[in-house]
């Protein structure tokens, strides 16, 4: 089996030293995308980057899995809709969608509505949380379904960040990694 390579996508701001997502950058080595504005994230910059990173990592087949937080999942869904390098992708981790069809962070973030919601050309898992403040379950999970994703449903843990003190959030690293090795299990 080739060496796989698991790309971070964090959302819109970014995620800090204390996001699961950095923390499993940090002990596992995982390749974090950075965005040149976390502040102001404009799609085609978005898309742009994620397609560039991919061309980049070195390998030969679907020997990338992405995991994305919030806006992140947006981004995956957009960039999987244009890219013609989608057969690299193995997999993708999707936690916590971000709505950016609400009215409230349609303002926050224009140019990311509508969410592209055809069914992804690779594995994919979204976790959602019951009490999101920026996607209601009933929400993500339709974008699950869109997406072609299998549902896992955290019950009640926000925004399934570092606020929702997850640490290091084995459950979501084992669910990463299912993505990983799929014949593992």
């Amino acid at each position: 089996m080739s060496h796989v390579t698991v790309l971070i996508l964090p959302g819109w701001q970014g995620s800090g030293p204390d996001h699961w997502q950095m923390r499993w950058a940090q002990q596992h080595g995982y390749t974090v995308v950075e965005q040149d504005d976390w502040l102001r994230p404009r799609r085609g910059d978005w898309l742009a980057r994620l397609d560039e990173v991919v061309i980049d990592t070195p390998g030969d087949g679907a020997d990338i899995v992405l995991a994305a937080h919030s806006l992140g999942c947006i981004q995956v869904a957009a960039w999987a809709a244009v890219s013609r390098h989608t057969a690299r992708v193995r997999g993708a981790l999707l936690v916590a969608p971000g709505d950016v069809e609400r009215t409230d962070l349609r303002e926050q973030m224009p140019g990311w509505a509508p969410i592209a919601r055809q069914r992804l050309p690779f594995a994919a898992t979204l976790v959602g949380s019951r009490n999101d403040p920026y996607c209601s379950h009933e929400r993500a999970r339709a974008l699950a379904g869109d997406w072609g994703a299998r549902w896992v449903d955290l019950g009640a843990a926000g925004h399934i960040n570092a606020d929702s003190a997850l640490g290091d959030w084995p459950q979501g690293h084992a669910l990463l990694q299912e993505l990983v090795n799929p014949l593992a299990g």
